[in-house]
């Protein structure tokens, strides 16, 4: 039986490079029999945490916000792998996906840690216009030793300023076997 994966696409162009990486990874991962949730972040109402430490992990709706998060906490309870995918804006994560990530942190307040461990892994999909992806890196590693989550490794698309210069790159056939590889 196949698991169960959720891509969290903090890229604002549905038809970028890093969109490029996510639709390669989800072919590759449907085909090895597992389900793909995506949720493409820019399209979506999220606000920033407000540090409030108010969540409650244990319910449906974790954080005292209410907004479009409501619709991710509940798959990514249930998930298996999560896969972050963003393009590299200064150094980092995109703004979209950097939000998403700190309001996740309603599920591990309240009643239980509902984030950390519970088997779960994770990888990282990034497309760049240039290569300088070690301070990502360095936080990605960082968020997977504090979430206790299994580092499945990551794609880093590399030298692709505009839409489209993803094509024919051997970073999809990665995205891709990695996807597959997921069993």
């Amino acid at each position: 039986m196949g698991k169960k994966i959720v891509i969290l696409n903090g890229s604002p162009r549905k038809k970028g490079n890093t969109s490029a990486l996510v639709r390669a990874f989800t072919e590759g991962a449907e085909s090895a029999g597992n389900t793909v949730t995506e949720f493409f972040l820019d399209g979506m109402n999220i606000h920033g945490c407000k540090g409030c430490f108010g969540g409650h992990s244990s319910r449906e709706c974790p954080c005292v916000q209410k907004d479009d998060m409501d619709k991710i906490y509940s798959a990514v309870k249930d998930a298996e792998v999560i896969i972050l995918a963003t393009p590299l804006y200064y150094w980092n994560m995109s703004g979209q996906i950097r939000t998403a990530i700190d309001r996740l942190f309603a599920l591990e307040e309240g009643d239980g840690n509902l984030l950390r461990g519970h088997e779960r892994s994770s990888a990282l999909l990034m497309a760049a216009e240039g290569h300088g992806f070690e301070d990502v890196l360095l936080y990605y590693d960082h968020l997977m030793e504090h979430l206790r989550w299994k580092n499945l490794g990551h794609v880093l698309a590399g030298g692709n300023g505009d839409i489209g210069d993803v094509e024919g790159k051997p970073e999809l056939q990665e995205a891709y076997d990695l996807g597959k590889s997921i069993r």
